[in-house]
């Protein structure tokens, strides 16, 4: 399965970004997939998590409201509102996890290269 995450660029506080990823191959339909996020100096950090069924989805408190994850098909979104500069980073998106630590990096196996979200103040 490869992954291409799109849509980042400079956005103004308060304002939204539609991040894209889009897998190959039919196996990303069976699978939880996740976007994360790592800013310069910090760990990556789990975003949003949705289920194969796409029904199940998962947000930290911090970002729960601000933030919607979807997927259809081989594409998965995250939708995101009302950004602050402490959301700039490069965001990644994550597919099929080993076991149940959905929030962990090193539980998913495919990643794509990050696309740059940069939210001036």
């Amino acid at each position: 399965v490869q992954l291409q995450a799109s849509g980042g660029g400079l956005v103004q506080a308060g304002g939204s970004l539609r991040l894209s990823c889009r897998a190959s191959g039919h196996a990303f339909r069976s699978y939880t997939a996740a976007w994360f996020r790592q800013a310069p100096g910090k760990e990556r950090e789990a975003v949003a998590h949705i289920r194969s069924s796409g029904h199940k989805t998962y947000y930290p408190a911090s970002l729960e409201g601000r933030f919607t994850i979807s997927r259809s098909g081989n594409t998965m979104y995250l939708q995101m509102t009302s950004l602050k500069p402490e959301d700039t980073a490069v965001y990644f998106c994550a597919a099929q996890v080993a076991g149940t630590q959905y929030n962990r990096a090193s539980s998913y196996g495919y990643w794509g290269p990050g696309t740059l979200v940069t939210v001036s103040s």
